[in-house]
């Protein structure tokens, strides 16, 4: 299938001589297709020094954990899935779908294998990794199109992976906690039974970013991310205003009710805290009970990254933990050998 964000020239537009002149003197032709070039190629520095002292790998911190793929049918064709399992578990295993950030333009599940490998390292769930579709090519709806369409496979499906169709929560950081805050509200739309649970890490609930104090303190010099880049993934990923205040861009301005358990994990650093904490309030005056709120202090955004680096990472994966296992007590009973590393 054709992405749906490029631009073509219709040779009988009145400005054809125009456009085709600039298609000559500057490629890509649009603007969102040649900014998210240099997005990509820094996002994991291929132009930096290389690092020398970068932490231990996923496989090398967790050699229990088996990572296989699978590939599920999408509405864009198949979508790419890592499985991470410890295999000596008992099955069927409550499934984790999570979602890896890089505002929505960039990423991939190896990414986060360091997130996806210790929390199945740690708790014995089965976590499916999605690599959905990416903007500014495919805008909204498209990766969340694929992660319904991955939730939808696994209501079905699980079972062949050694997981249970009736225990899946979703989880997700930065982008990909707004897919994760999003899915719940999209899978009850499209009568998809929703996720038990919600795993959000310093998520992005609300498009209207401007509203928020936190971001227009912390954003305009924000090193993890800024002001400038946001206003970019808003563009290449909602696209059009209207699209903003929809619950499947801004779940925090949708309905609420009935809502999954959900646990949010933030720091006060991050420009998205305020975002955060309005997302946890509204959860709570839905009616929700079963809210967890996790802040650490003088955090940023994405302070769970790496593994060592910082004791608070540590505290926000025991707070994750400690979540799963309180939504699915099988992971309780299991205690995994390989807890506190």
């Amino acid at each position: 299938m054709q992405p749906t964000g490029l631009s073509s020239i219709k040779p009988n537009d009145p400005a054809a001589p125009y456009l085709q002149l600039l298609a000559r003197l500057r490629h890509p032709l649009t603007l969102r297709e040649l900014m998210i070039m240099p997005v990509r190629n820094g996002y994991i520095g291929q132009d930096a020094p290389a690092v020398t002292d970068l932490p231990p790998s996923a496989a090398a911190l967790y050699p229990d954990v088996a990572v296989t793929e699978v590939s599920v049918a999408g509405p864009g064709g198949p979508i790419r899935c890592q499985v991470y399992a410890v295999q000596s578990r008992p099955v069927p295993k409550p499934v984790l779908l999570y979602i890896h950030g890089g505002g929505f333009t960039v990423g991939s599940s190896e990414d986060t294998a360091y997130i996806t490998s210790r929390l199945a390292a740690e708790t014995g769930i089965l976590v499916v990794s999605v690599n959905y579709r990416l903007a500014p090519e495919w805008p909204f709806p498209a990766g969340l199109d694929d992660c319904l369409a991955v939730l939808r496979w696994l209501r079905a499906n699980a079972v062949r992976l050694g997981g249970d169709p009736d225990q899946i929560a979703v989880a997700g950081d930065s982008a990909g906690g707004n897919f994760a805050a999003a899915l719940p509200l999209r899978a009850r739309d499209d009568a998809v039974r929703p996720p038990e649970a919600a795993l959000l890490l310093c998520p992005i609930t609300d498009f209207f970013v401007e509203q928020y104090e936190s971001f227009e303190r912390l954003a305009p010099l924000g090193i993890v991310y800024d002001t400038a880049f946001v206003g970019y993934i808003r563009g290449a990923y909602a696209v059009q205003y209207r699209n903003w205040g929809h619950p499947h861009v801004s779940p925090s301005r949708g309905d609420l009710r009935g809502y999954p358990p959900t646990l949010v994990v933030s720091g006060t650093a991050d420009p998205m805290i305020d975002d955060n904490l309005a997302f946890v309030q509204k959860l709570r005056a839905a009616g929700n009970p079963h809210v967890v709120s996790f802040v650490s202090q003088d955090m940023p955004h994405g302070f769970y990254f790496f593994p060592g680096l910082l004791p608070q990472g540590d505290e926000a994966f025991g707070a994750m933990t400690s979540f799963l296992r309180a939504r699915f007590p099988m992971l309780a009973a299991a205690r995994p050998a390989a807890e506190g590393r």
